[in-house]
């Protein structure tokens, strides 16, 4: 099963309508050895093809400023900027860090590990939303406690003669501090950090600890 029948199959289950735009977060793992959907949603999920197990449950978390929950992302890591004529630009933030160093000009001795450049890169580029989204995670880059690993860059093939999707994922998995709620809770929770929703990113879950 590729990255774009995946993204197939869950939007299968909230297609109600041809012209349905998107009001549901997913994360695809694999659990067990089974797919499986972890869906936050505005409606229920429905099987017409009788092929899921579906399992539902109302959520409407209730957290106080200053909650610590431990959690886990896959976030499209992606930083906008404005060329000299106002247009946008989208620049994948792993392969803008090894632009600035140099990386590929390098020699063995001077490249960072990537892990290490995907950590620290990770770890910046989540700390500058956390104001946006109303948390701020432990730690910082010289004692983390939040991780960043798992970069990878994706090309997704819907069908022949058409252009591929490409874009990359970053996973985090750490503890973070509630600091807004409203904000953690309604632009966070319900409706996902960072972009590329539409394949299986954004979607946080949360734990109490």
């Amino acid at each position: 099963m590729n990255g774009y029948q995946i993204h197939q199959l869950a939007w299968n289950l909230f297609a109600d309508n041809p012209d349905r735009r998107r009001d549901f977060l997913y994360r695809f793992e694999k659990v067990q050895g089974l797919p499986t959907f972890y869906t936050v949603s505005e409606r229920e999920p429905v099987d017409t093809f009788g092929s899921w197990d579906i399992q539902t449950k109302s959520f409407a978390p209730k957290l106080n400023n200053g909650a610590r929950l431990s959690f886990s992302v896959k976030i499209n890591p992606i930083t906008s900027k404005r060329d000299e004529n106002g247009r946008q630009h989208r620049h994948d933030v792993i392969m803008e860090a090894k632009k600035n160093i140099g990386f590929k000009n390098l020699s063995d001795d001077q490249r960072p590990h990537i892990a290490n450049l995907v950590q620290e890169t990770g770890i910046d580029w989540i700390k500058k939303r956390e104001h946006e989204y109303g948390f701020m995670v432990v730690g910082d880059k010289e004692k983390p406690q939040v991780r960043a690993d798992g970069y990878c860059q994706h090309k997704l093939f819907k069908g022949r003669g058409k252009p591929p999707i490409t874009f990359s994922t970053l996973e985090f998995n750490g503890i973070l501090v509630v600091t807004d709620q409203e904000k953690f809770v309604d632009k966070c929770l319900f409706k996902g950090i960072g972009s590329a929703k539409s394949f299986g990113c954004g979607l946080m879950l949360v734990k109490r600890i």
